[in-house]
């Protein structure tokens, strides 16, 4: 019963998190089209050059310890050493805490440094602001390591959404008060990165207070004490004489940065992509023109960022659930269920992001006047739209790839697929400006992907078939492509009969309907072309049985 129960607590703090993290970084993407429809494309350009160069440095003042922590305080947790557990807590909360400001001050008084490297010196004042973040941001992420290894995710659940929802607000009041006093697009940008210090602040004041209730609980009599002081009373004297003792706090910090730092350089595989574009495409593009001009273009190049960051953010969420379930098949030694849970997830996650890159592709037009008021960079977009596909397959290889154990070959071949963006950049941009960044983008995941499904197909665990890959799934996405751009083209010629052609309207009018079109395809096409049979969807961990028994309810299964 006990371990029935400890399983349901886990089950049920994933799922709490994985939700706030959908729900917080759906906010933290879709914040990027009112900062562009407010400030407008040079806004956008700094704060996308400055935003990953923000969010590399904070995982870097993390130094890993947030896995650290929850790790230890786990352990300890385990072994009855609650006082560890908060000595733990101590350790990485100074260490954090002075990791963040360090580095905040570098980037503060290095700013200009920085912007001569990124080759704009407009990029100055955002860096500063984004210095103030830095400072909070690493202490917060230490807390929800602590709570996690208590098994208790609500505190880090509810932080992240509040971290996120006032980072916006306050974004957006500072953009409101900015641009009605006409400030200009560097004091914007820098108004805009000031959110990030704000939403940090306000998820570390719910941790600390989280915290506080947390240690007033200990310290109180109560239900929740009597059974902690029940499971203390069963851990017998033998137990208590077998435990180790707890290291010195010199020696309990070198195994927090022993444990942190690799995973540290781990996540900084992650985002290598993109910080290629950041420190690239913005010296190209100045070269032939200003630098205010080149911001502006970098920010016309980031305005399909934020809808190919939805479907790889579902990838993102959804990836944790085949880490557990694979590595489990392979303790098992069941070769035959690791080739088909690898086999089946590339094949749905394949089919997503193709679905997801045609669709996006097709109505890059519509869809960019909708969201950001003209169609300046649509062709752009239309190229950053098949990076869907690529990302989607790369992040879920890497994920198949640690879940059998391979945790280095993912990040070096992210690394690979880095100098190969930063090569193609080199060739394309001078030549094709934004368009050839994105070219180069899409080579870039594709190739990342490849390495992950080839490594996967070396090892024995994937058998790869042409016609899975690529005939029916080709047709799958011409008759999707057909139907999202014929709906698309008949709701706007019906716009333009009523008046309201070229209005945003209209625009969306056509996307929304050329989505809904293109989706009710790709739910019928999947079906008449066999891609994906009710049994074989049951067997996706976590989610494929409950979206078979609803596509069942549909009809859409025999």
């Amino acid at each position: 019963m006990k371990l029935k129960s400890q399983g349901s607590k886990l089950l049920q703090g994933a799922f709490i998190l994985s939700a706030a993290a959908i729900l917080s970084k759906l906010i933290g993407t879709l914040q990027k089209i009112p900062l562009q429809n407010l400030g407008g494309d040079a806004v956008f350009g700094i704060y996308n050059t400055v935003y990953p160069l923000y969010t590399m440095l904070v995982t870097v003042a993390m130094l890993g310890l947030p896995s650290a922590v929850s790790k230890f305080v786990a352990e300890a947790s385990a072994g009855r050493e609650e006082q560890e557990g908060r000595r733990i807590l101590k350790l990485s909360a100074v260490l954090t805490g002075v990791s963040g400001v360090v580095i905040g001050i570098l980037v503060y008084a290095g700013a200009p440094l920085l912007s001569a490297w990124v080759g704009n010196s407009h990029i100055t004042p955002a860096l500063r602001a984004s210095a103030w973040g830095l400072a909070v941001v690493p202490l917060m992420a230490a807390l929800r390591g602590y709570f996690q290894g208590l098994h208790n995710m609500v505190p880090t659940a509810v932080s992240q959404v509040a971290e996120q929802s006032v980072r916006v607000a306050v974004m957006i009041a500072l953009l409101l008060y900015l641009t009605s006093i006409h400030a200009d697009a560097s004091g914007i940008a820098a108004g805009a990165l000031l959110g990030s210090a704000g939403g940090g602040a306000a998820g570390l004041l719910i941790m600390l207070l989280y915290l506080r209730r947390h240690r007033r609980r200990q310290a109180e009599p109560g239900p929740a004490a009597t059974s902690e002081v029940m499971a203390e009373t069963s851990w017998t004297q033998e137990q208590r004489t077998a435990a180790p003792a707890s290291p010195k706090s010199s020696t309990r910090i070198l195994q927090l940065l022993a444990y942190g730092l690799p995973v540290m350089l781990g996540a900084l595989a992650v985002p290598l992509i993109g910080l290629v574009d950041v420190f690239t495409v913005p010296r190209l593009l100045s070269s032939g023109g200003s630098e205010a001009s080149a911001m502006a273009q970098f920010g016309i190049y980031n305005r399909g960022l934020p809808l190919v960051q939805i479907v790889t953010m579902l990838a993102t969420s959804l990836s944790v659930v085949f880490i557990p379930a694979l590595a489990e098949a392979k303790y098992r030694g069941d070769l035959g269920l690791i080739q088909t849970r690898v086999s089946l997830s590339l094949r749905w996650f394949w089919l997503l992001g193709l679905a997801a890159s045609a669709g996006l592709a097709v109505l890059a037009e519509p869809i960019n006047m909708a969201l950001y008021g003209d169609a300046s960079g649509s062709s752009t977009m239309t190229w950053l739209a098949f990076t869907a596909a690529g990302g989607t397959v790369s992040i879920i290889s890497a994920a198949l790839l640690q879940g059998l154990g391979a945790v280095r070959a993912p990040a070096l071949h992210l690394l690979a697929a880095a100098l190969l963006k930063a090569a193609l950049n080199l060739l394309l941009v001078p030549q094709q400006g934004i368009t050839g960044a994105a070219i180069a983008s899409v080579a870039a995941h594709g190739f990342a992907a490849a390495l992950n499904v080839l490594l996967l197909h070396r090892q024995g665990h994937l058998r790869l078939r042409l016609a899975d890959a690529l005939l029916r799934p080709a047709l799958l996405l011409a008759g999707l492509a057909l139907a999202a751009s014929a709906v698309s083209y008949a709701t706007g010629a019906a716009a333009e009969a009523a008046g309201l052609g070229g209005s945003r309207t209209a625009a969306l009018a056509q996307s929304l309907l050329g989505v809904l079109a293109g989706c009710a395809v790709f739910a019928i096409g999947t079906v008449v072309l066999r891609l994906l049979s009710e049994s074989e969807l049951r067997q996706l961990p976590g989610f494929g049985p409950r979206l078979a028994d609803k596509l069942k309810k549909l009809r859409l299964f025999p």
